[in-house]
């Protein structure tokens, strides 16, 4: 709901903070523990939103950075969370096969991870996996996440940073395999169905959404809706601007008649 141009800076000097607490304080290792867990989960939002700046080299360093406060609090689930964070990264930017190695490495090395966490860490696997046009492995990947999800209890107590990770983007994540398996009849329902939950105020996250729908139309010959879809992503990209949606609506652009 902020641009990650204007949340960047709020949340480094946060990360800042943190950081120099673990450096100078004096505390006992309970505190330690939890100011190096906290250390890594701001290195983990610090990371996510310089991505969406488009800052990727500034992303990577900000993941690793958490990697290293996560495993001395004894935290593997918010170390693989670091790594598959790096890993999606990759795979949008650079070498999907590079991504898919760290996707797998985060799973294996995420012993204690709960349900949750663990869907989260599946659904990079997925999405590194249709990257690499490896259909056998997105589809076992994304069937192991609905099995996974299904795991989720009441009773077991999930980290705070896997909030956001519901049944609709569930949906969306296994819609953008889809198209990238050449499959975009599959992902239609998938997108249109999820994206229909959000409120508008999830202005970045609408607008990405609307990105993949619009390319699955495209994709299934269906222009003129593309082309509306497209449009009303515009809409709501112009109230948050993102260097993902950009490119997404560059892609999606290539698919469609000149105007």
């Amino acid at each position: 709901m902020v641009g990650s141009a204007d949340l960047l800076p709020a949340v480094r000097q946060e990360l800042e903070e943190a950081q120099s607490l673990v450096r100078n304080g004096s505390y006992v290792e309970p505190i330690g523990r939890r100011l190096l867990t906290a250390t890594g989960e701001l290195a983990q939002l610090a990371g996510w939103v310089a991505s969406d700046a488009g800052r990727y080299a500034d992303a990577q360093r900000l993941y690793l950075g958490g990697v290293s406060a996560a495993e001395e609090a004894g935290n593997d689930s918010l170390a693989a969370q670091l790594f598959s964070s790096l890993s999606y990264q990759i795979a949008n930017v650079a070498d999907p096969r590079d991504a898919l190695l760290l996707a797998r490495t985060a799973v294996t090395g995420a012993r204690r991870a709960t349900p949750v966490v663990r869907t989260l860490l599946l659904e990079r696997v997925a999405w590194a996996s249709a990257k690499t046009k490896d259909r056998d492995g997105t589809l076992c990947a994304l069937d192991a996440v609905d099995d996974t999800y299904e795991q989720r209890s009441t009773g077991i107590e999930e980290p705070e940073w896997v909030y956001w990770l519901n049944r609709a983007e569930i949906d969306v994540m296994a819609g953008r395999c889809m198209i990238q398996l050449g499959a975009p009849d599959k992902a239609e329902p998938l997108l249109s169905g999820a994206v229909a939950t959000y409120p508008e105020g999830h202005s970045r996250e609408v607008a990405l959404y609307l990105s993949w729908l619009a390319e699955s139309y495209a994709r299934t010959g269906a222009l003129d809706a593309a082309t509306a879809t497209l449009e009303r992503a515009r809409g709501y990209a112009a109230r948050m601007p993102s260097t993902r949606t950009d490119d997404r609506f560059d892609a999606v652009e290539k698919l469609l008649p000149p105007r």
